[in-house]
């Protein structure tokens, strides 16, 4: 038995594990249990960087052949048969996912009470997963950072080593996208997370991460939506067309323009009388699309009539902001 000391992803050789032997002799080609992970021991390199065959108490060394990098600290055991080392893996990593989940519920049930009689808060939930315990820290750090008020960030969980099916498993049942860096799933792990329809996403540099779920936040924050006032007419006559139970409005366009089909609010003394579109639009006898500014017509809006020399039309439209980068608190 014995403690991880430190534990990494190398690119040539997989997970790579120091560890310190505490009790009974470590030998190469032992089955071990190292955390969540299990493994063969394929290779063992001793402190003077040379292969050795076994170590006894109070040894460090290197050992590579594990499943995944276990977290240093984590205790590991020599077992008689890899069969047994499997699962009692696996067994660990089904209480790891069950505590998650769990902790996960709880955390959902206190925010369900803070948010009762407010406003929906979004949440965008993350697996992230890197080669080094650095990249982790300075990833989770990086993306908390990006936290709106409209938008929460949940890390759902974080880890060193390859994108594996348990976490492909846990994205799909908690809705979360997952996050690679410097790793990469197995083709298995690839075809999984198509089935399960779990949005896997790579990276090799931070600030690429960072940027796209700037924009991931931005979808979620709500549009704001901004009046735009495109022109203004007064009445100073009206004319009934009778046989279309129709009252026309003789105004002058005061500034911009007034387009037919375009929104258009009436104002008298001030005061909204109806929200409608314009129906017509003429200039003498001609049917126009537009008026500009200094010019005459005849305005028609749909499903009104009630209209007085001295009200105001005012023509407008709704613009669709999406939220933009810079509106996003740093």
């Amino acid at each position: 038995t014995g403690n991880v000391i430190e534990a990494r992803l190398d690119a040539g050789r997989g997970p790579v594990a120091t560890i310190l032997v505490n009790q009974g002799t470590l030998r190469a080609g032992q089955p071990v249990v190292c955390g969540l992970h299990s493994g063969k021991i394929r290779v063992m390199i001793g402190d003077t960087g040379k292969e050795v065959k076994e170590a006894g108490p109070s040894t460090p060394v290197e050992i590579v052949g594990l499943s995944g990098v276990p977290e240093a600290g984590d205790e590991f055991v020599a077992l008689e048969s890899e069969k047994d080392a499997k699962q009692v893996s696996d067994s660990r990593m089904q209480k790891q996912r069950a505590k998650i989940l769990a902790k996960r519920s709880r955390a959902n049930l206190e925010k369900l009470f803070e948010s009762m009689g407010a406003d929906e808060i979004k949440e965008l939930k993350l697996i992230v997963k890197a080669d080094v315990h650095g990249s982790i820290e300075a990833l989770n750090e990086s993306i908390m950072k990006l936290e709106q008020d409209e938008v929460s960030i949940a890390i759902v969980h974080s880890g060193t080593g390859a994108i594996n099916e348990s976490d492909v498993s846990l994205a799909a049942v908690s809705d979360a996208i997952i996050i690679g860096f410097n790793v990469r799933p197995t083709p298995k792990v690839r075809t999984m997370a198509k089935d399960e329809n779990v949005d896997m996403r790579f990276y090799d540099i931070i600030y690429n991460v960072i940027n796209d779920i700037k924009a991931a936040i931005t979808g979620l924050m709500p549009s704001t939506f901004h009046e735009k006032i495109l022109g203004r007419a007064e009445v100073r006559d009206t004319f009934v067309i009778p046989h279309k139970g129709l009252t026309i409005a003789g105004s002058f366009v005061l500034d911009g323009k007034i387009t037919r089909g375009q929104k258009i609010r009436l104002l008298r003394d001030g005061v909204v009388k109806c929200d409608s579109t314009v129906s017509s639009l003429r200039r003498f006898k001609d049917d126009v699309k537009e008026v500009a500014q200094g010019y005459e017509c005849g305005i028609g809006i749909e499903r009104y009539n009630d209209i007085k020399i001295g009200d105001i039309f005012e023509s407008y439209e709704i613009e669709e902001r999406k939220a933009q980068m810079e509106q996003i608190k740093e």
